[in-house]
């Protein structure tokens, strides 16, 4: 292809001449869908080159290579005959494909993919010469499908802005340095309960191919295939995360278009844990009453965190590793359900580090601060580490044209491995507490915070939520005071 840095740049300018196409995130889910059959298209072509019997799933006339591909010779479809086919042919037929449970993965992945996928574009020649584009790319030349890799990044990180659609994408600087911190080891596996994109999982890839190097056996590359596991609710992030994984080499994407949060957390069994667990569960939503009747009832939080939080526990092997990233609510929280989840995690597992993240880490998406809390099956908490990563020197906020990178951690990572207590300004920065301490504190967590950080104009929805969390946190600071004085002096605050 002539130029992959154009790519996204040439596809926009058409898109917006198309009146069917409002805003970014419809451009970004239109073009998905055709890069998710021009990957699975090449990805064919090399199972029919290697196995002797491959059949598709795809109806022959449904076949990118079959419908979609322009010879030049004028006989590629057009116009209202291509919207027809796109419309009337393509889009019914990959929907109502036919699966059972016996379907390979790497069959069954292009009806869910297509469940709730749309064409929004109305005008065909427009739709042609965008399916043109995609159809320049070589996915069969390994330097040209790498560099289409990089170029996807772009991609993915385009949902930042694009409304809602942010929240399927964490910052490749966090989720890089989260899985660097892991040290992904073959023959282990990795999930990620809410993957959207695939953002971890590819993070994840990344630092484990290092080690599949190092052994360059058949058996490491299959374990390498095989370390994956990731479940998405929502139809567009499912679809970006398996062309992602695809892109990236994983024939048999493991990602399955579900919802996490609707099963017995106790029906969990050994089979269904993994070695290491690495997310950013979604949070500030509030879950029903028919989602918390999945959980023990003292860990039934309506925090769509915290009930992750719990089912990172249940999913968690012996000896496994995680690391999840959770606002500051849940550091702080005491309601009964935060403090009970917390409880479980200081009793049954190792909570040995936590990394307090600077503002901004996700702007423009939200303000909201959050936190990377590294914890291990081994054994329960006898002490925790907390460190403060400070913005770095000359900036005020991330943006999206300053975002985080991943030599930002820096300090965290040289911190690391030579531990010690740090104090700046009167304040910690980095500290080492007990479990017993916390458990004095009624596992408010909200240790080695930001204390001068300018005040910042913030959307009133979000400054109103920053504001609750800093009351709610006061609040809980009063009643362990308060509670504490009273033990003191022998006073019942019941008693008339």
């Amino acid at each position: 292809m002539s130029s992959l840095s154009n790519f996204v740049k040439r596809i926009r300018d058409i898109m917006r001449n198309d009146a069917g196409i409002n805003g970014d995130a419809q451009r970004i889910e239109q073009m998905a869908w055709m890069l998710f059959l021009k990957v699975y298209d090449a990805k064919e072509s090399d199972w029919e080159f290697d196995e002797e019997n491959y059949e598709s799933i795809i109806p022959e006339n449904c076949r990118w290579s079959n419908w979609a591909v322009d010879d030049r010779s004028g006989d590629a479809m057009t116009g209202d005959t291509l919207l027809n086919f796109v419309n009337n042919t393509l889009f019914p037929t990959l929907k109502n494909l036919e699966v059972s449970k016996d379907t390979p993965i790497k069959k069954s992945i292009v009806k869910t993919t297509f469940e709730d996928a749309n064409n929004y574009m109305k005008d065909g020649v427009l739709l042609r010469q965008i399916i043109n584009i995609i159809d320049e790319l070589d996915l069969g030349d390994y330097e040209e499908s790498h560099a289409f890799g990089e170029i996807y990044e772009t991609i993915l990180k385009e949902l930042q802005s694009a409304g809602s659609s942010g929240e399927y994408y964490t910052p490749r600087a966090v989720t890089d340095f989260m899985a660097k911190m892991i040290k992904p080891q073959i023959g282990e596996t990795v999930a990620d309960f809410a993957c959207g994109t695939g953002g971890f999982l590819t993070s994840w890839l990344k630092e484990l191919e290092v080690e599949k190097e190092k052994l360059g056996t058949t058996e490491a590359q299959e374990k390498y295939d095989n370390s994956i596991y990731g479940i998405e609710k929502k139809q567009f992030p499912y679809m970006l995360c398996i062309t992602n994984m695809l892109l990236h080499g994983i024939d048999v994407p493991k990602i399955y278009h579900d919802n996490s949060l609707l099963r017995d957390v106790l029906d969990y069994t050994s089979d269904d844990q993994f070695d290491v667990i690495l997310m950013n569960p979604p949070y500030g939503g509030n879950e029903k009453n028919e989602v918390k009747n999945h959980f023990p009832s003292d860990l039934a939080s309506s925090e769509t965190a915290d009930l992750f939080m719990s089912v990172i526990m249940y999913r968690l092997k012996e000896n496994g590793r995680a690391a999840v990233i959770l606002p500051d609510g849940f550091l702080f929280g005491t309601d009964n359900a935060k403090i009970a989840i917390k409880k479980k995690l200081f009793s049954e597992f190792n909570l040995h580090t936590v990394i307090r993240m600077p503002h901004s880490v996700f702007a423009p998406y939200t303000s909201i601060t959050t936190n990377i809390l590294f914890f291990d099956r081994t054994k329960p908490t006898s002490e925790t580490w907390f460190y403060r990563l400070d913005m770095p020197e000359g900036y005020k906020n991330f943006s999206k044209t300053k975002p985080m990178e991943l030599k930002h951690f820096t300090p965290a990572m040289d911190w690391w491995n030579n531990r010690e207590e740090i104090t700046v300004d009167g304040f910690d920065k980095a500290k080492k507490y007990t479990a017993e301490e916390i458990a004095e504190k009624n596992y408010n967590i909200d240790l080695c915070g930001y204390p001068h950080e300018e005040e910042e104009i913030l959307p009133p929805k979000e400054l109103i939520q920053q504001y609750q969390e800093k009351r709610a946190s006061y609040n809980a600071d009063i009643d362990r005071i308060l509670g504490q004085i009273t033990d003191i002096l022998g006073i019942n605050l019941t008693e008339e």
